[in-house]
């Protein structure tokens, strides 16, 4: 039922002018018709008299439901909140709004269409006399054409209206219904993946590939890339708004339901870009953290995980609901209490206080673990590097073991110790299996990782584990480093060893080998593993079998 309210500039209207815009919501127009000429002859008319462009919203039963006023340039269209867009559908709503002037649709107009999903836009041009001269109208397609998401009809008079705008709409729903994805794909989150940057584009390009197979990990089934570079980047929605535009157009026609972008966002941009598209939107963060409570096993790694996400929330946290709740102060409470927003960052900021507190204890537990081996005079071997270089691989060769090795990035989450008897060192090593590193790991992930990474500080010797077959591993390695230093690792032993040499040019891994001053392995082969357990014993000889003959020498001279 219509409401009967004016929407936009109505400010310094006559009451009888009021009036005529108010009885619009009486008319009703064939169904089949754009519009009709006599409801086109009207807004024309009360258009010219007000000096203002007027608009109509108009649903598929033929009735006015909205009612707007702008200005000589251009209609605002209020929220449509109340007509919801299911996926691979138009809104069920046509904008019919008038032009002064000879002026055709313009690209706001076209946005407009994009953004909003409406069946059909259209303008209807006002001569001198007050009345309608033409009808521009364009449509959305179901799928891209040389580039353009929409498809402008050819000029009419109001009175040459063909009746033919609801086979045209059905037409369109019916082409989109049928690029939907299969049942089973439709259940999985449907993505479009975007960056915006100012980087070179070879650079974007490869960040958009690992931005893909974190998609992946998460079991997000990516439909489409999206690029563009920028000078500067867009405050409020990062990229242009056209570009969004199409990218709405994009998403109808993929039945995407997901938008997720290489950059990080600010909480501002993510309530915008999603107020616009009426998708679910998140960025790089977000994704990697979703893959993190994912894939995190011990208490220790959830309590982790959890901290990351309500600290990365915490800022974001919004309503719409400005309304004061009821009084939360119990009895002698004073003011108006607080509100919702208020209610939920505080109980995030007391879960997060009572996590804290939780992970110190675990951080006691694995301390007085690290103490004891210490102790025993057993050493530690760390195996670090970029996510998906084969470290859970190779620790399950090394120890025969059976841990969980996956062909997508942050399979290990959790810190995995095994034990490894060295003959040539004469004992025992323990081998850790650590978390792996990416490039613009996030702050939040830093943090609460902070536990699991103290394992690294104990380490005797590091291993940096190298996926030679990735093309640009030398990238990877400087990111490695970085967060190594940035941790003040930088000092402990380090051996350089690349995997996955089974998959590219024996010349080529020897190039590379004596370039970095390392070794080669392939994980999935035992047979090639020797040369690195020589290493890690002669790496570690010199300090434990010295130690071990000093502390022989003290006890016989005792005894």
């Amino acid at each position: 039922m219509a409401s009967g309210k004016i929407y936009g500039n109505i400010s310094g209207l006559k009451p009888s002018e009021l009036k005529r815009l108010e009885r619009l919501y009486r008319r009703r127009v064939p169904p089949a018709y754009l519009i009709s000429p006599e409801l086109a002859k009207e807004i024309a008319s009360i258009s010219q008299g007000i000096r203002r462009q007027v608009g109509l919203l108009i649903d598929r039963r033929g009735e006015v439901v909205y009612v707007i006023v702008g200005d000589t340039h251009q209609i605002v269209i209020p929220s449509l909140s109340r007509y919801r867009v299911a996926d691979g559908r138009l809104r069920g709503l046509r904008c019919i709004h008038t032009h002064l002037g000879k002026m055709p649709l313009n690209q706001d107009d076209l946005t407009d269409l994009a953004l909003l999903r409406l069946d059909m836009m259209a303008a209807i041009t006002v001569n001198k006399e007050g009345l309608p001269e033409t009808v521009y109208a364009a449509h959305l397609l179901p799928q891209n054409d040389g580039g353009r998401n929409y498809l402008e009809l050819a000029p009419v008079h109001p009175a040459h209206l063909r009746p033919d705008f609801l086979d045209l709409v059905a037409s369109l729903e019916e082409e989109l219904a049928r690029r939907r994805p299969a049942k089973e794909v439709l259940k999985a989150d449907r993505a479009i993946l975007i960056s915006v940057s100012t980087k070179p584009r070879p650079l974007v390009e490869e960040s958009l590939s690992e931005l893909k197979e974190l998609a992946r990990t998460a079991g997000v089934v990516v439909l489409d890339t999206v690029i563009q570079r920028r000078d500067r980047m867009n405050p409020k929605f990062l990229m242009g708004r056209g570009k969004l535009s199409d990218l709405v157009v994009r998403a109808m026609q993929l039945s995407a339901n997901l938008l997720i972008f290489d950059q990080e966002l600010t909480p501002s941009q993510m309530r915008s870009i999603t107020d616009f598209t009426e998708l679910r939107v998140i960025d790089r963060t977000q994704l990697i953290l979703d893959i993190f409570a994912q894939r995190a096993r011990s208490r220790e790694g959830k309590l982790q995980v959890e901290m990351a996400q309500l600290r990365y929330m915490l800022p974001r946290l919004s309503t719409r609901d400005d309304a004061l709740s009821r009084l939360t102060g119990g009895i002698g409470g004073r003011g108006p209490g607080e509100t919702k927003l208020e209610v939920d960052r505080r109980r995030v900021r007391e879960r997060l206080a009572r996590l804290e507190r939780e992970l110190k204890g675990v951080r006691s537990e694995r301390s007085l673990r690290r103490r004891r081996r210490q102790r025993r005079k057993i050493p530690v071997v760390s195996i670090v590097g970029y996510t998906n270089a084969g470290k859970t691989t190779l620790l399950n060769t090394l120890t025969k073991s059976q841990l969980l090795a996956e062909d997508r990035l942050f399979a290990t989450l959790d810190p995995t110790s095994r034990r490894l008897y060295l003959p040539a060192l004469g004992g025992p090593i323990i081998l850790t299996d650590t978390v792996g590193f990416i490039r613009e790991l996030p702050a939040e992930l830093r943090r609460a990782f902070q536990a699991t990474l103290e394992e690294l500080h104990e380490a005797d010797l590091l291993i940096h584990l190298i996926d030679i077959s990735y093309e640009d591993f030398e990238e990877r390695i400087e990111v490695v480093d970085a967060l190594l230093e940035e941790m003040g690792l930088s000092e402990v032993p380090q051996l350089r060893v690349f995997n996955k040499v089974d998959l590219v040019d024996t010349a080529y891994a020897r190039a590379m080998t004596r370039r970095y001053h390392a070794l080669a392995v392939s994980a999935i082969d035992s047979e090639t593993v020797s040369p690195l357990l020589e290493a890690i014993a002669q790496r570690l000889k010199d300090k434990f079998i010295s130690v071990t003959f000093k502390e022989a020498e003290v006890h016989t001279s005792m005894s």
